[in-house]
């Protein structure tokens, strides 16, 4: 059995121990309760690396993980890894769709398969869990009019079972996580690297000028977004994700252009790319 231990959000049966098991399929695995707890585990050397969906292809940035990262975490990424989402509606018993009257699940699985709820249960009352699995668990210890959406997986675990499968709003709906350690991935060649900043304050065009310092190296801008800065109304850290790693030349010289730029900056991690 392989030494490394991932920390994941938890219980099993989530899409995190999916991506776990998709990163290391005999690693030992530490499940913990949220998000924050998978960093802090790897903090205190309970685990050595950690697993955390980071975006997904229908709902978009998972806020709980940038806010981590931005603000909270001195954790690197050092990898990606792309898993696939099937969402099913499961019971304790048969029910119809009539019956159910509460719907438990992850919020971001909520989002997933809102056309869903909302043309075949709009009446249900939908409840947020920490995670899809949770969502499971709290279904089977209530009442027989509840329902879960969780994976497959988790149905076989808890004894739940699956009213439909599918459910989510698109076909290839995907999530993306990152894993994350003490340190840097080294140099493949085939590489990514995250980074967010901060401008000081707000003037036109200062976005496309300070994000020319890629495009003059020609370097590939593959994503951007932003997230309140949490500390004024209407200011945001914008994150970002560049082809190459912190230590080619040209990625090297535009972090330390755009540095200049900006109030703050800081790399979150350089590893290979996934897709």
């Amino acid at each position: 059995m392989n030494n490394t231990r991932i920390s994941f959000l938890g219980p099993s049966g989530t899409y995190s121990e999916q991506a776990a098991q998709m990163w290391c399929d005999d690693c030992q695995l530490l499940s913990v309760d949220s998000i924050p707890s998978v960093a802090k585990a790897v903090t205190d050397g309970r685990s050595d690396i950690g697993i955390v969906p980071i975006e997904n292809s229908i709902e978009g940035g998972v806020t709980f993980t940038l806010d981590l990262l931005i603000h909270d975490s001195d954790l690197s990424i050092c990898g990606e890894i792309v898993v696939p989402i099937n969402h099913n509606l499961m019971s304790k018993n048969a029910l119809s769709f009539s019956e159910i009257k509460t719907v438990y699940s992850h919020p971001q699985s909520l989002g997933q398969c809102r056309e869903f709820l909302n043309q075949n249960l709009p009446n249900a009352n939908l409840i947020a869990s920490l995670s899809n699995s949770a969502a499971v668990e709290e279904m089977m210890n209530t009442s027989d009019n509840s329902a879960a959406i969780s994976s497959g997986q988790a149905a076989k675990i808890y004894g739940a079972k699956i009213l439909m499968k599918n459910v989510e709003d698109r076909s290839n709906n995907e999530t993306r996580f990152v894993v994350l350690g003490k340190l840097d991935h080294p140099k493949t060649g085939n590489d990514k690297t995250s980074l967010c900043f901060e401008f000081q304050g707000d003037q036109p065009g200062i976005l496309s000028e300070s994000l020319t310092e890629f495009a003059s190296r020609n370097i590939n801008l593959v994503k951007i977004e932003s997230r309140p800065n949490k500390k004024n109304l209407g200011r945001y850290v914008f994150l970002v994700d560049i082809e190459g790693h912190r230590t080619d030349e040209k990625v090297n010289l535009s972090i330390e252009a755009l540095s200049k730029k900006v109030a703050m900056i800081k790399i979150l991690g350089s590893y290979p790319k996934f897709i």
